[in-house]
Parts: C-alpha cells; sequence; structure tokens
C-alpha cells in the first residue's frame, strides 16, 4: 500500500514562523522554559511542513493541472462573434 502525502497549508507554515518569532520574542522573557516549549513546538511545526512540501508528487496536487493555462484547452479567451 502505498502512501499518500497531503499537503500542509501555507496558514500552517505562517502560523509556524510568527509563532516562533512571538515565543522568542515576547514568551522567552517572561518565561524562558515556556518560551523554549513554545519555539520547539513551533519549530516542529515548520519541519513538518517543509516535510509535507517534500513529498508531495506531481499528480497529487488538487487539480493544479487544470489551472495551468500554457494549454491551450484551459484558456479562457474572448468569444468569437
Amino acid at each position: 500500500m502505498a502512501t499518500k502525502f497531503v499537503p500542509l497549508t501555507s496558514s500552517f507554515m505562517l502560523t509556524s514562523i510568527i509563532g516562533f518569532m512571538v515565543s522568542v520574542l515576547f514568551v522567552m522573557k517572561m518565561s524562558v522554559n515556556w518560551g523554549f516549549t513554545f519555539a520547539l513546538f513551533f519549530v516542529i511545526m515548520f519541519i513538518s511542513a517543509i516535510i509535507s512540501m517534500s513529498n508531495m508528487e506531481a499528480e497529487t496536487r488538487h487539480g493544479w493541472e487544470e489551472l495551468a493555462i500554457h494549454e491551450k484547452k484551459n484558456r479562457k479567451g474572448k468569444a468569437k462573434k
């Protein structure tokens, strides 16, 4: 049975980046233990987003082939009168 990878959303990666920055810049000033824990958690989130992007195969891109405008069948031009 082949495993199928589904890419995580871009908001997941953005959350991990912003969460890491907030953890290091603000939470770490209040409590070093909590700041380190949150930073580690958001680093793990970021690594999982990178891994899910690298394991994505071409045919599992959720219909991105239909969005390609370089193929003539997908172009939406002006209707001929």
